[in-house]
């Protein structure tokens, strides 16, 4: 079961204001297990960065002027999705800025349902906790410490990790598709033989039983 996790950097907070993508960040999963496949991509808006989301992921005009545009891109990104299942924290909100970059490319765009939203699971397996990635982060005791701004990849990788707690949590002793011959953990046990043990009384356990029920009013051992 192939899945990508993904995020997303932008210009503002809506597309139909006008804001546009500035950085994709994806992360292959297959059967839950990270592949070690990853696709980034800083991308021209084509607009002026407004100082509030610069201050958010640190991109700067300066830095993406020479990045290509979205429809340079639209090919490569689209071909590393694939028909996969997207795992995206609050999807709405990156759903929403890559169909609106899709759309002004006249392409088709990509399924809402294809979508699995983080935030939902979280609010349903913890209402009334905090659901954002660094609070979720810090309920699953995985390192965020490397994230002083919001960048798509990073935040792609830490996704992908606190989606596999969200799902149940790894069990990284478990050999998943892989040659069970080439990881043999079968315990040998060895068995000892052991010499039964006697349960005939010996003549001085005889003795000392009659010796007891002789002092015994009526034993029932002599019925």
């Amino acid at each position: 079961m192939r899945e990508i996790v993904l995020d997303t950097e932008t210009t503002g907070l809506s597309p139909r204001d006008g804001d546009r993508l500035v950085e994709i960040g994806c992360l292959e999963l297959v059967n839950h297990m990270p592949t070690g496949e990853t696709y980034h991509q800083y991308v021209n808006p084509g607009m002026p960065m407004p100082a509030a989301a610069e201050a958010v992921h640190g991109l700067s005009d300066k830095f993406l002027s020479d990045k290509p545009v979205f429809g340079d891109v639209a090919d490569d990104f689209l071909t590393f999705i694939g028909d996969a299942a997207l795992v995206i924290h609050n999807a709405s909100f990156d759903m929403g800025f890559i169909n609106a970059e899709l759309a002004r490319l006249k392409r088709d765009p990509v399924p809402n349902n294809r979508a699995i939203d983080t935030v939902s699971m979280a609010r349903k397996k913890f209402p009334g906790s905090p659901a954002s990635l660094d609070a979720l982060c810090r309920r699953f005791e995985i390192d965020n410490s490397a994230r002083t701004l919001h960048g798509a990849l990073l935040d792609a990788e830490l996704l992908a990790e606190v989606y596999l707690e969200l799902i149940g949590g790894r069990q990284p002793g478990l050999i998943l598709g892989a040659d069970a011959s080439d990881n043999d953990t079968t315990l040998a046990i060895e068995r000892v033989a052991r010499v039964p043990r006697p349960h005939d009384p010996t003549a001085e356990e005889l003795a000392a039983h009659a010796e007891f029920i002789a002092r015994l009013n009526d034993p029932m051992w002599e019925k």
